[in-house]
């Protein structure tokens, strides 16, 4: 009878603890769904990203004029940013390129929905900025503080732009101020070559590329001219020359060939001699030196003759100075032949053969600043190019290069022989990229004939994803158990699972000692029967 009682309450207890479990279950999804649904909307919330400058071009600002500056801000993100403030960091006068007039420079954009832009404004109508009269031409980093929040959350970050300045120009008239290539200081030969041609006039011929040659007329020297077939002056003349290699380059040899020509029709002239003599030349002062000097040592050429009307080659090995400044240098070729009846006559040539000195320059070490930027993020590209050569660089052009980076092309103008030239470049970074050597400075520059040259100098520029902005302040306050229907939930069934363990518990212990009396109880039944029958027995 007492086993089926306490049967009846084991029953109960569990009926109790399986009603309590089977309520969890049925509760714990709700509780889960609910927990996503509130992460989901803080994802949600967090997708606000605040990006400055976007598609702006870089502002040039010129030494003490008045100006105004303009920021366009953009929200990337699909919920509306809300309370933008916008303010420039400004750490020390030298990082702002404006005259501080202010005592605070912080804007109020206010609401900036989803795919939006506003734009922030400094130096209005009646409130311009000033740019400080002392700027050098640098670019200035100005870094800018957002904040914002999207109803619950305070956000705050930091973007950046460049801007560049334009110092005051200075009254010289050197450096840039040329129009376009100098060749004033070329060699053009003289209609009076020094060689006794007694005033006659001569001719031009232009063989192109700068090349000029000067013929003089010829004159007897010896002999009886009635004497020379039909009593005409055979004469001899340069038609022109060729150079091997075909540009003359200063410090190098070449092959000097020179094209002649007997004019007469009747008259061969034979046993000539030609002598080749450059003007001294180049910046070396103390130096005496021709500007070009025969590689053999000799300057003389000897030739057996030219028929009449007929034409020939002669040839020598030249070598040109290294410090000849880029322009044409003039060599008198004078010489001297004979006609059939002995008859000698001189004559006299001039040649201006152009020369040409190589660009040499180098780069100082490439400065990037930030090393390393985000994605839609600028960064400020500066070296310097000394120019080591000898001769000036026109039309001085520099661009950047990358699929990482994108950016304007910067215009240097004219750089003088030993002067340096300064390069000053914004990019905008537009993919992640972490390569060696994955951008490149791409110059470009014309010599003193226009023809243009093309130089690449690599670089390492480490670009990153974009960045997300910084959770200042988390605003909301984690709600109380007591008045949230979730906790209520939770804390009844901890409650109903509490009291349940509890009840089983106890009845398990309780059934436990009833069983336990029950079996002593048997059992000493059995002992007072066993001990009866004893006595029992005679």
């Amino acid at each position: 009878m007492r086993k089926g009682k306490n049967m009846k309450r084991f029953k109960r207890a569990w009926a109790v603890l399986l009603c309590c479990m089977f309520t969890i279950c049925m509760l714990m999804p709700a509780g889960v769904r609910a927990e996503e649904g509130e992460n989901e909307n803080a994802k949600v919330l967090n997708q606000i990203t605040l990006s400055v400058g976007d598609e702006q071009k870089t502002p040039v600002y010129k030494a003490g004029e008045k100006t105004e500056l303009k920021i366009n801000v953009q929200n990337k993100g699909n919920i509306d940013a809300q309370n933008v403030m916008i303010t420039p960091v400004i750490n020390s006068t030298d990082e702002w390129p404006f005259d501080m007039e202010k005592l605070n420079y912080e804007q109020d954009l206010g609401t900036i929905a989803a795919g939006a832009q506003a734009t922030a404004l400094w130096g209005g109508d009646d409130d311009k900025l000033t740019v400080k009269s002392d700027v050098t031409g640098k670019s200035y980093k100005l870094v800018f503080k957002l904040t914002y929040d999207d109803g619950e959350k305070v956000y705050e970050t930091e973007r950046y732009v460049f801007v560049k300045t334009e110092a005051k120009k200075t009254t010289s008239g050197s450096g840039n101020s040329d129009k376009g290539h100098d060749n004033s200081q070329s060699d053009k030969p003289s209609d009076n070559n020094g060689g006794g041609n007694n005033g006659s006039s001569g001719s031009y011929v232009d063989t192109g590329d700068d090349g000029i040659v000067y013929n003089g007329d010829p004159i007897s020297t010896g002999g009886d001219v009635s004497s020379a077939g039909d009593g005409s002056v055979p004469r001899v003349i340069v038609t022109g020359f060729d150079t091997d290699p075909g540009t003359v380059k200063a410090g190098s040899n070449f092959k000097l060939v020179i094209h002649l020509k007997n004019t007469s029709k009747k008259t061969a002239v034979k046993n000539m001699l030609f002598d080749l003599q450059a003007p001294a030349a180049g910046t070396d002062e103390a130096a005496e030196a021709p500007a070009f000097l025969p590689v053999s040592g000799s300057s003389s050429i000897y030739l057996d003759g030219i028929p009449a009307n007929g034409t020939k080659d002669i040839s020598i090995d030249l070598n040109s100075r290294a410090d000849l400044i880029q322009k044409p240098y003039s060599i008198t070729m004078t010489m001297k032949y004979e006609d059939g009846s002995a008859t000698q006559f001189e004559g006299e040539s001039s040649l201006a053969i152009p020369v040409t000195q190589e660009a040499r320059f180098e780069f100082s070490e490439i400065q990037i600043m930030p090393d390393t930027v985000a994605v839609y993020e600028e960064a400020n590209i500066t070296c310097n190019l000394y120019n080591l050569g000898r001769v000036k660089m026109y039309n001085v052009k520099v661009r950047f290069e990358g699929d990482a980076i994108e950016g304007e092309e910067q215009f240097i103008g004219n750089l003088e022989s030993g002067s340096t030239g300064t390069i000053d470049g914004i990019v905008t970074a537009i993919a992640e990229s972490y390569d060696e050597s994955n951008c490149k400075l791409v110059l470009s520059y014309e010599d003193d004939s226009g023809k243009e040259y093309t130089v690449e100098q690599p670089f390492t520029m480490t670009v990153t994803a974009e960045m997300e902005p910084a959770d200042m302040e988390m605003m909301m306050d984690v709600p109380e158990e007591t008045g949230s229907p979730i906790g209520i939930i939770i804390a009844v069934i901890a409650g109903l699972v509490v009291i349940g363990a509890v009840t089983a518990v106890l009845l398990l212990k309780r059934r436990k000692n009833r069983i336990q009396s029950s079996e002593e109880e048997e059992l000493m039944d059995e002992v007072e029967r066993f001990t009866e029958d004893e006595r029992r027995q005679p």
